[in-house]
């Protein structure tokens, strides 16, 4: 009787704690579900829009009319430089990309405001622009000729309308978003480990390959796979830059406007899915390589 009455206050105890809850919780009032339910809703409505282009497009189109376009010599060129090119950038971009993010990201220096807005300028600035910018830099006379003009000189490399354009305006566009990637990959990895190193007499270099780069591994990988699918889909600057001539500088994106030019509806519809095709399997595969290595 004693013990059911020494434990009775603390239960009563309890019992007004959990019926008001702990202090500084506040109960939430009502239910969640509208609240769930709106941004549900509001978010899903765009996911909905782009599930909606792409069933509108395997609507309009059959097998038959993919078998019909790959079957052309033209799309089939398109489809390996496309290939070739965007791999290119792509290597490119991650190569200019990792040195330029780890400087960014470790280093404050005069003048990195500067640096970190020309590199965006590229992003927010119209693609036809960066097609007109890399034609008139390839042919400003400069002391009685041009770039283009020194290149074929001294090279024999012809750039302009040209497989070399290309990939150039792929890169001008991708590298950008690559290298903001690598920023933020680096500013995500703790410097301590680096500066260890560095007051064991390591070189800044030797510490960079042998301590921050290897945990910076997602970040490349991620880096270059956006400007892998960034170059696949750059379209004004090649057409500017590298024109869209058949069997020479044509990719799968100037093949969609050349196909409409001539009235190929159809095979441009084809070669539209088979670039969201190629997207969905270049994210899918990073994403598929995250989730083993994370598991």
């Amino acid at each position: 009787m004693g013990e059911a009455m020494s434990v009775s206050p603390m239960a009563s105890r309890d019992a007004r704690s959990a019926s008001q809850g702990e202090p500084g919780r506040r109960e939430p009032s009502g239910s969640d579900l509208p609240f769930f339910a709106a941004t549900a809703g509001i978010g899903g409505s765009y996911v909905l829009f782009i599930l909606a282009l792409i069933a509108a497009d395997l609507c309009f189109t059959s097998p038959g009319h993919f078998a019909d376009a790959l079957r052309k010599p033209e799309i089939r060129y398109a489809v390996r430089l496309t290939l070739i090119s965007c791999s290119i950038s792509a290597i490119l971009s991650i190569w200019v990309a990792t040195p330029l993010g780890y400087l960014l990201s470790r280093f404050r220096f005069r003048g990195r405001w500067l640096v970190d807005t020309i590199i965006d300028i590229p992003i927010v600035l119209p693609p036809l622009v960066i097609g007109l910018s890399l034609l008139i830099l390839f042919h400003l006379p400069i002391g009685g000729s041009n770039l283009e003009e020194s290149l074929q000189t001294w090279l024999g490399l012809r750039v302009t309308y040209a497989e070399p354009a290309v990939v150039l305006a792929q890169f001008a566009v991708a590298c950008a978003f690559s290298v903001q990637t690598m920023r933020v990959t680096f500013d995500q990895i703790d410097a301590r480990a680096e500066q260890v190193a560095l007051t064991l007499g390591c070189p800044r270099g030797q510490a960079f390959l042998r301590v921050t780069l290897p945990q910076a591994w997602r970040g490349i990988i991620v880096a270059t796979t956006i400007a892998w699918a960034r170059s696949l889909g750059e379209f004004g600057p090649i057409l500017v830059f590298a024109g869209a001539t058949r069997m020479r500088t044509e990719v799968l994106s100037t093949t969609v406007f050349l196909e409409l030019s001539v009235g190929q509806l159809e095979s441009a519809v084809a070669v539209s899915l088979l670039m969201v095709i190629a997207a969905i399997g270049v994210l899918g595969v990073v994403r598929l390589v995250g989730f083993k290595v994370t598991r």
